[in-house]
């Protein structure tokens, strides 16, 4: 009977059909969400040109196979071509989930953040698995909805965010939980970020879109702005960042900065640096959020910021602080003559601190160096989403984790723009202190786009 089972058969519905005459557990058949572990699943990656091009190699890497490209800029994503000859190329996702629906297991996502929702959701709807690049979304509303399809679908989902399966995240939640720096009762996380343009304000003018870009489909759901090819010369923003992602405005590196498109530094970084926090802490929501930083101005996220989280007691811990910093400022040292290092992640017990695993001071070290080893180390993001596709455990980002990491540093960009101390209400998912606030949890799409699968 195998010869008159196509591939899609096998991976689809069809596959129950087989198994009423061969007992076999769905997930070794394959079926809706699940795809056979004999056969590579088939990869649409969209948002091929940036840090699509080396994740798409580690994905394929993984045991994926490539089988369709999408990007709205020809040249930003010829090296994605070159390496993948034989798949299909599209500008345009919508008309590539019509196109081949039927020929793609899953779908990597890797376009700037204002575009994340409006690509993932009808992947999700069609129950295709699903990796997208942190932070999953660029509002709170799109998060909410996208982590709800998610479960609704019961695919395989991640997001790009540093593992928390690592040896190193294990090693940080197994000392914690033993007790090795007792009750953790502050956390501070910082990033050398920004490394693009921030705090300054839209240059005037527009310059012609080149033939090999589609600039509305990059602006997507977004208000539409123009094209500007390059900065003004003496910009501020020129000074601030390293000469190669002046290549325009917003398009490709530069959109991290502007609200219209990215999420900042907090945005760019604070789910890499959460993840194994909100593991190891058993961290959810926030009760509160405030923020300091430098000159805030409407479009873009500032130079530099501190922002401060108050989360509840929860699961035998005490309430603690979390603080972000960003911008080239970071905690102070709790160690005299220990420097930090430019980016980190430090917790501060009633018995100690801790940088990421190692601890301090070094009697406490030795005395929980012995500490039981109770979490399995897995292999990274890449190859977690594979087997997970393939019918095993969800991968340590999967997008319930993914869509808090995304609401930690959404919620912390909403205190940046209001410079108020936000008092924040998770399972209704709204403030309670300031309605203005509750108007930032999501941006009207412009017309002929919609949050809907």
């Amino acid at each position: 009977m195998s010869q008159h089972i196509t591939r899609r058969q096998w991976l689809g519905g069809a596959a129950a059909a087989v198994a009423s005459i061969a007992v076999v557990p769905r997930h070794v058949l394959g079926g809706a969400g699940h795809t056979a572990p004999s056969d590579k699943p088939a990869l649409a990656g969209i948002g091929v040109g940036g840090v699509g091009f080396p994740q798409l190699r580690a994905c394929e890497g993984a045991g994926f196979q490539i089988v369709a490209l999408c990007d709205v800029d020809d040249v930003y994503a010829k090296k994605a071509y070159d390496q993948w000859p034989q798949a299909r190329r599209f500008r345009d996702y919508r008309e590539m989930y019509e196109a081949i629906d039927a020929n793609i297991d899953a779908v990597y996502c890797g376009t700037p953040d204002h575009t994340h929702a409006v690509i993932v959701l009808p992947a999700l709807g069609r129950k295709k698995h699903v990796c997208c690049v942190k932070p999953i979304t660029r509002t709170i509303r799109e998060c909410r909805t996208l982590v709800r399809a998610a479960r609704e679908a019961g695919v395989a989902t991640t997001d790009t965010s540093s593992p928390n399966t690592s040896e190193a995240a294990c090693r940080t939640c197994e000392l914690i939980w033993a007790g090795a720096i007792g009750s953790v009762r502050e956390l501070h996380m910082w990033s050398d970020r920004p490394w693009w343009p921030q705090g300054m304000a839209r240059p005037a003018g527009e310059d012609p879109v080149p033939e090999t870009l589609d600039w509305d489909l990059w602006i997507g759901p977004a208000a539409m702005r123009p094209f500007k090819k390059v900065w003004p010369e003496g910009h501020l923003a020129l000074e601030q960042v390293e000469p190669r992602y002046y290549d325009s405005v917003y398009h490709p590196w530069n959109f991290r900065g502007w609200w219209d498109f990215g999420t900042g530094s907090l945005g760019d970084m604070g789910c890499h640096h959460a993840n194994t926090p909100f593991r190891a802490l058993k961290l959810k929501y926030p009760v509160s959020v405030s923020a300091v930083s430098s000159k805030v101005l409407a479009e873009t996220a500032p130079l530099a910021s501190i922002v401060t989280y108050e989360f509840p007691a929860r699961e035998g811990m005490p309430s603690v602080r979390v603080v972000w910093y960003d911008g080239g400022l970071k905690p102070l040292s709790p160690k005299p003559g220990l420097p930090l290092p430019d980016s980190g992640e430090m917790y501060i017990g009633d018995e100690g601190f801790m940088l990421g695993p190692k601890v301090f001071p070094e009697e406490r070290a030795r005395k929980f160096a012995d500490a039981p080893r109770t979490l399995p180390r897995r292999p990274g993001t890449w190859k977690e989403w594979f087997d997970a596709c393939r019918g095993g455990e969800p991968a340590g980002t999967h997008f319930p984790t993914a869509g808090l990491l995304a609401e930690f540093v959404l919620l912390g960009n909403i205190a940046l723009r209001t410079g108020k101390t936000l008092q924040w209400d998770g399972p209704a998912g709204r403030f309670t202190n300031d309605d203005a606030a509750n108007q930032l949890l999501h941006d009207e799409y412009r017309e002929g786009w919609s949050l809907e699968g």
